[in-house]
């Protein structure tokens, strides 16, 4: 039983309308009533109800900030234990005199990172899947990567998961009695029943297996590098995307020499866009380093906006650069299509066949819808609407998933040797197991530590 009291803030520092801090245990109500000057005790209070008052410093009385008190008791909160939050003015000073007079109080302390999080799991309000799915909500970067971090915070997920670990522990089971009781009439394990329970397993995490790439995707975003020569339009095209001017565009080549990150949403797709260096043969050492940096940010990139000028012929850096970019995720973007034409479009289709050509004129704005419908085929594939999908975004659930219907093959696979039936049942076990990391029924204590080390303080 969990008897220490936690205290952090829990908004954002810096300066606000509000700010947060939050107090989660056994003392929580008290500790806030010793620094509260209200006409209402805290102690008092009902459950789920606001107390208007002062913070005072108990030893002078000084006033220290005007606050809105919130008390929520345990089991109905966020941690299933007594919260207390208190509502102070945004600003680093007024903040930070608040938590400090609270963290004076006897057993309170500093909370630490994921520690509310934490303990709403090792309560049983939420399990680990959930939990995972506030860090996710967090750091959403879209509206469709929000709502897909919402339906798996509200168990969306961890529901299918534990229908599966029911239909396996109920087959553990009948495996059980064969073996403890095999004089018994009992339900005959013939390998068509083993084979059934863990295809239909199987066949349930495919279908979950199926979102992972595009899960993934809204979770994490697509690393997008825009690639090519000096003077095509890269950083015109990066403001475009953005809409504001991050990037200087200038007639000079060579202007970026750095690589420029930002992030956008294009049609519910979380981009991070790299607005890299002219890739070009140079003297000049600063635009050198640029131009490597370039290429390594074109190496690790997700996906890969080539973009080449209607206006000119390829140039002989551009047919180096198409020949290494074979087999990768590419759109080609011909920019200035506005201008005569001078591009041989045959020849980039002959070295990039299976890559997607996008028409666009960026000064004139024409083309960006394209652009999009092109990244969302491309990584997509029709699939993104469909709000019925519970998508697998989180990188350990997927390998776990993985894992377990290994685990389930081969126990079909052994099944069908005439393995005994004892041997079977390790690797049903072992699919059980897997499946309850997932949700924490079966994770050790340092993977829950390192999981919720992740989240910020306060949360």
């Amino acid at each position: 039983m969990i008897q220490d009291t936690i205290a952090a803030i829990s908004t954002a520092l810096g300066e606000g309308g509000i700010a947060v801090i939050r107090v989660s245990g056994p003392a929580a109500v008290e500790s806030v009533s010793n620094i509260l000057k209200s006409r209402t005790p805290l102690a008092d209070a009902p459950t789920h109800t606001v107390t208007y008052g002062h913070i005072a410093a108990p030893a002078s009385g000084e006033i220290i900030e005007e606050v809105l008190v919130t008390v929520m008791k345990g089991p109905r909160s966020f941690t299933a234990e007594d919260v207390v939050e208190i509502g102070a003015h945004g600003g680093l000073v007024a903040v930070r005199k608040v938590l400090e007079l609270v963290l004076e109080q006897p057993g309170v302390r500093v909370a630490e990172p994921g520690e509310f999080t934490k303990r709403a799991f090792l309560n049983g309000r939420i399990d680990l899947a959930q939990a995972e799915a506030v860090i996710d909500l967090i750091r959403s970067k879209s509206d469709r990567s929000y709502s897909v971090a919402l339906k798996q915070a509200e168990g969306t997920l961890s529901r299918k998961i534990k229908a599966l670990r029911h239909t396996l522990i109920e087959l553990l089971a009948h495996i059980e009695v064969n073996i403890d009781y095999p004089e018994h009439d009992v339900t005959e394990m013939t390998s068509s029943y083993i084979k059934d329970s863990c295809g239909f397993a199987m066949e349930e995490i495919r279908r979950l297996l199926k979102t992972a790439a595009e899960g993934k995707i809204l979770r994490e975003g697509i690393t997008t590098a825009i690639v090519g020569r000096p003077n095509v339009g890269k950083s015109s095209l990066l403001n475009a995307l953005v809409q504001e001017s991050k990037a200087i565009v200038t007639d000079i080549p060579g202007t970026t020499r750095d690589v420029i990150e930002e992030y956008i949403t294009l049609s519910g797709i979380p981009l991070r866009l790299l607005d890299t260096a002219g890739i070009r043969e140079t003297t000049d050492v600063v635009e050198r380093i640029g131009v490597e940096r370039s290429r390594s940010a074109a190496a690790d990139a997700d996906l890969l906006l080539l973009v080449l000028n209607h206006n000119e012929a390829l140039h002989d850096d551009e047919r180096e650069l198409l020949a290494k970019l074979t087999g990768r995720q590419v759109v080609v973007i011909v920019n200035k299509s506005d201008l005569p034409a001078q591009l041989k479009l045959d020849e980039v289709s002959a070295a990039l066949p299976e890559s997607r050509i996008v028409m666009m004129s960026v000064l004139q704005e024409e083309g960006l819808e394209a652009l999009e419908e092109a990244i969302r085929e491309l990584f997509f594939k029709g699939q993104l609407e469909s709000a019925d999908l519970t998508y697998v975004s989180n990188v350990r659930h997927i390998s776990l998933l993985n894992k377990a219907s290994q685990a389930l093959s081969e126990a079909v696979a052994a099944t069908e040797d005439g393995i005994p039936i004892d041997m079977v049942q390790l690797d049903v076990r072992s699919a059980w197991e897997l499946l309850g990391e997932i949700i924490g029924d079966t994770a050790g204590e340092s993977l829950i530590d390192q999981i919720f080390s992740q989240f910020c303080l306060g949360k």
